[in-house]
């Protein structure tokens, strides 16, 4: 019978992605910090006794591949590194993992495979094909589900704002500010990361069915309430500070609450199972 993972494995992935968002648009040093802490954890893993396990060296090859074809892509075109990038380098880092000689490091590959490829294959269907049909999917997701629910609540506790487009918004505080709600702040991504997080976790710790869908159904709920709570509060912050402290905490509210987002999802995955 395998053993169950530790948990530092499920929880170091929130962490290096928290990194990567604050090393490209947020704060450098926090960013090495978030890496140290993950870094830690991976540390903190159980590893057991070291033994050959006889399987295929190509997820090995894929993964090394893949991880090539990433960092030379993103080098020969000066791109910058987005959320799309980091989950295709996880693939391949967490492929290169699966064939690691522990059981555990290998179990923590394969979690990391499967939670990004769920992602890659979701923002693949969502983003690329939709629009490939013509299917504005993201500005219709954006407007109707994200800026008119926020828009309502703000007005609610008696805060100007209007609506000047199908993804912005304008408020008149300490100053003028035009907000466009669009691509991170739509919570698509926090929904597909927790989405590949369920699907990983119960193909590795095997949940049964009838446990899965609720849980995925209430997985996505919350990160969808949760993605409302962090506009709304960004609309606050620039109402009353302006929008250089607003964007700040654009920057690193979001990554704070997918973390704790996670953390109660997990705590909750690790009762179930138990």
């Amino acid at each position: 019978m395998a053993t169950r993972i530790s948990s530092y494995s499920y929880s170091c992935s929130p962490f290096f992605l928290g990194a990567t968002i604050e090393l490209s648009e947020g704060s450098i040093s926090l960013g090495i910090l978030l890496f140290v802490l993950a870094i830690l954890l991976i540390s903190r893993i159980k590893i057991g006794e070291s033994y050959v396990i006889k399987q295929s060296k190509l997820p090995m090859f894929v993964g090394v591949l893949i991880v090539v074809c990433d960092i030379g892509y993103n080098l020969l075109t000066h791109s910058k590194l987005g959320t799309l990038d980091i989950m295709v380098f996880l693939l391949g880092i967490s492929l290169i993992a699966h064939n690691i000689n522990n059981e555990e490091i290998r179990r923590m590959g394969t979690f990391g495979a499967y939670m990004s490829a769920t992602f890659i294959v979701l923002f693949l269907f969502f983003f690329s094909f939709f629009n490939y049909i013509d299917i504005d999917f993201t500005h219709l997701f954006d407007h109707y589900f994200v800026l008119l629910p926020t828009v309502t609540f703000i007005r609610a506790v008696g805060i100007p704002i209007e609506v000047v487009a199908i993804e912005t918004v304008r408020i008149v505080g300490v100053e003028e500010m035009s907000v466009i709600i669009g691509g991170p702040c739509s919570g698509l991504y926090s929904m597909f990361l927790l989405i590949g997080i369920m699907v990983a976790y119960t193909r590795i710790e095997h949940i049964e069915r009838q446990t899965f869908y609720p849980l995925l159904i209430i997985t996505v709920v919350v990160a969808y309430l949760a993605n409302l709570v962090r506009v709304s509060i960004l609309y606050i912050v620039g109402f009353n500070y302006g929008k250089e402290l607003m964007y700040t905490f654009h920057v690193h509210l979001g990554w704070i609450v997918f973390v704790i987002v996670v953390a109660v999802l997990l705590s909750v995955l690790d009762k179930v199972t138990r």
